[in-house]
């Protein structure tokens, strides 16, 4: 249409089309998404995600899954299938499956012909001593003595790091860049170390000697045909690195160039793999999938969609700044998504009793009401409706200030949403001065749909016949953490834990969610949003708050 807005690009997509019209790499687009499988993904991930599937789906491009495993201690193919997974469930499909463990040959012949080229050494000083002669940003490191060790010696080392002769952490090998460079990452990294206690879970105990991060990375890039390698600003000042090693060993034109954007974080959270492993471990969640966690498993369980989600990272964007966004954004995706799709249904959380002491004993008729009012094709329902019903506790007030509108003797009257207007008579007590029944008369030319329906009434409230409703458990989740940034806390961060984050009730639910699925979304009037619980049996249906129908948090 002519009146359409033109969505804008994103800096990436602006890099990528410059690159297309300028035909670099022959106009082959081609990204990867390259988790390390030491834990689940979390909402941060998400983001990354999009990019790089997206950008792959946007320009007829391929986008292939890299798992970069070089640290055993760390790694597990729970992590692997969960990580396949999680992609799946947002919608994506990858070229291949890649793992940087499939280079590990290849990456040992490589840092043979740099310790060949004099351009890589064996050093057995101490993790400490080694962090130590780093130097600072503005003073120089102090070169390592084993810096000049003769060609054919660290040779020999190298092979005995790969044996099983060398205990893990005795030597490493270093790249011999330069101790003086202003960039720290050029003082002579880190390529190689010694893990001989944890088998690898794809190539056992094949290797002792494992990559780190900042050699196997450009080089799998490299081997695989990347042409635009995206991740987040933290590894800006790891680039040049990046482009160093890929400069020793390429023997093309060909280059995968490093574009970074802004990493996500998150309000009332934590996004740390560490952070997050503690939680599961020390038992304060039930687990990576738990619904107050930022994981994908956690989002979906609690009732997130990935149209929702997409929606959220489509509105913060990508840039090159970090920053904070408030969870109430995420809050509003999901409840936007879920308003078209959720059917509406009566949930009661404090049940009383209400008679209709005017309506015929042992007559039962059945309401229709509509699933969803904002979509047209949801269809309609039958409530079973009769004498006695369960309403709200806080629905009713025996002694009422002159601004509460809903049931109270002889005040206004109050429409049973769906049903009659009815007007409130008197109640009963038992002995400790507890409301067990509520009374109140109905007005039987007013049913719902009818001329008498028209009548104005300043309330309407939710109820359930005594024959129409099953029991279930209601887990109210809220935020994880009390402050807005727990990450930056200096302290414990148990003393930021939200004690309030999960509240489990029985709530009296209509008789329609019996026999409800995992994952199925409704709507409870007045409350929030619900999906049902992985957890539910055939004899006990749970259901998760995703996400109330307002967002009250901020007036707490």
């Amino acid at each position: 249409m002519e009146n359409e807005v033109k969505k804008s690009l994103n800096f990436i997509e602006e890099i990528v089309e410059k690159d297309l019209q300028e035909g670099k790499n022959d106009g082959r687009i081609q990204t990867r998404f390259p988790p390390e499988p030491n834990g689940y993904l979390h909402i941060g991930h998400a983001k990354a995600i999009f990019m790089d599937f997206g950008i792959a789906q946007k320009y007829n491009g391929i986008c292939n899954l890299r798992f970069d495993d070089t640290n055993p201690t760390k790694e597990d193919v729970e992590y692997v299938d969960s990580i396949q997974e999680d992609i799946n469930w947002l919608g994506f499909k990858w070229a291949n499956v890649y793992y940087a463990s499939d280079y590990f040959q290849q990456l040992w012949d490589l840092a043979i012909k740099l310790i060949k080229e004099g351009k890589a050494y064996i050093d057995e000083q101490s993790a400490e001593e080694i962090a130590k002669q780093k130097g600072t940003p503005t003073t120089p490191g102090t070169e390592s003595p084993y810096r000049n060790r003769p060609v054919e010696e660290n040779l020999e080392l190298f092979q005995k790091m790969n044996t099983g002769e060398i205990a893990d952490g005795a030597m490493v090998l270093r790249a011999k860049i330069d101790m003086a460079s202003p960039n720290m990452h050029f003082r002579d990294p880190i390529m190689y170390r010694v893990i001989t206690t944890h088998p690898h879970h794809r190539t056992g105990t094949e290797w002792k000697a494992y990559p780190m991060y900042d050699f196997a990375h450009g080089q799998s890039d490299y081997f695989e045909g990347v042409t635009h390698s995206i991740c987040t600003l933290e590894f800006v000042v790891h680039r040049p690195l990046y482009d160093w090693f890929i400069d020793q060993f390429a023997d093309t034109d060909y280059r995968p160039h490093q574009y970074e954007f802004n990493r996500l974080n998150i309000s009332y959270t934590v996004m740390s793999k560490r952070k997050m492993l503690q939680l599961v471990q020390e038992g304060l969640v039930a687990g990576w999938d738990d619904p107050r966690m930022p994981t994908i498993c956690g989002l979906r369980r609690r009732g997130y969609t990935p149209a929702a989600i997409a929606d959220f990272i489509d509105r913060i964007g990508y840039t090159k700044v970090d920053g904070m966004i408030d969870v109430s954004l995420l809050e509003h995706s999901i409840r936007e998504d879920l308003k078209p799709k959720a059917h509406r249904v009566s949930a009661i959380f404090d049940p009383v009793k209400l008679v209709i002491t005017n309506y015929p004993e042992g007559q039962k008729e059945y309401m229709v009401t509509e699933n969803n009012p904002d979509c047209e094709t949801a269809g309609t329902r039958e409530m079973p409706f009769s004498r006695e019903i369960f309403i709200e506790r806080g629905d009713f007030m025996e002694d009422a200030p002159k601004d509460f509108f809903r049931l109270t003797p002889g005040g206004r009257e109050v429409r049973l949403k769906g049903a009659y207007i009815i007007q409130c008579t008197g109640c009963e007590k038992d002995e400790n001065g507890n409301v067990t029944t509520v009374y109140c008369t109905y007005d039987p030319d007013t049913k719902s749909g009818t001329e008498g329906s028209k009548r104005k009434v300043k309330s309407t409230i939710n109820w359930l016949d005594k024959d129409g409703y099953i029991e279930a458990e209601v887990r109210l989740y809220d935020r994880l953490f009390k402050v807005e940034d727990p990450a930056s806390y200096d302290g414990d961060f148990h003393d930021l834990l939200n004690e309030n984050s999960l509240e489990v009730k029985t709530a009296l639910v209509e008789k329609h969610l019996d026999g409800a699925k995992a994952g199925d979304h409704f709507q409870f009037l007045k409350v929030g949003y619900f999906t049902v619980d992985k957890d539910s049996t055939s004899d006990k249906l749970i259901l998760n708050r995703t996400v109330s129908l307002k967002d009250n948090w901020s007036k707490k």
